[in-house]
């Protein structure tokens, strides 16, 4: 069972990359996005329902996975990256599927990620999978406001 915490908890693998482990797990978040758009099914525009469901039942897995490994692994350890997917994937909720602005909603995510204002840093703070979630999750919310400013004014 904690083979499945870890491939959760890492995003199959990505959080080990040993340069830049939150942005490879950012990328396969997007990956995941692309397929969805392949497969003809992107479903964050129009009708965005079943992609948050998606996102809440992945945010739940990956704080349920990260609280199983707080112990072996520490606090907020840089192999989790389940929240860097959740993260880029509430940057594209509301937001249609082209590449430029699966490229904005990435590199917005990341920024808020990284410079954690308003509050980002604060989300850490909660206990174990929650905190490591909830910073993530903020933090695509604002990307997510930014790129539907974006879209409006362009």
């Amino acid at each position: 069972m904690k083979y499945l915490h870890k491939l959760i908890a890492t995003t199959f693998g990505a959080g080990f990359s040993p340069f830049a482990p939150g942005t490879a797990g950012a990328i396969v978040g997007c990956a995941f996005l692309w397929g969805f758009n392949e497969l003809q099914y992107f479903p964050t525009f129009p009708n965005p329902f079943l992609f948050v469901v998606l996102i809440l039942v992945v945010a739940l897995l990956g704080i349920y996975a990260t609280n199983k490994l707080e112990q072996e692994w520490g606090k907020d350890p840089s192999k989790v990256v389940i929240d860097e997917l959740v993260g880029v994937w509430v940057a594209m909720v509301f937001v249609p599927f082209t590449w430029l602005n699966l490229l904005l909603a990435f590199g917005l995510f990341r920024f808020f990620d990284i410079a954690k204002p308003l509050g980002v840093r604060k989300m850490e703070q909660l206990k174990g999978g929650l905190g490591v979630m909830a910073d993530d999750v903020l933090a695509g919310i604002y990307a997510n406001l930014v790129l539907q400013l974006i879209l409006i004014f362009i």
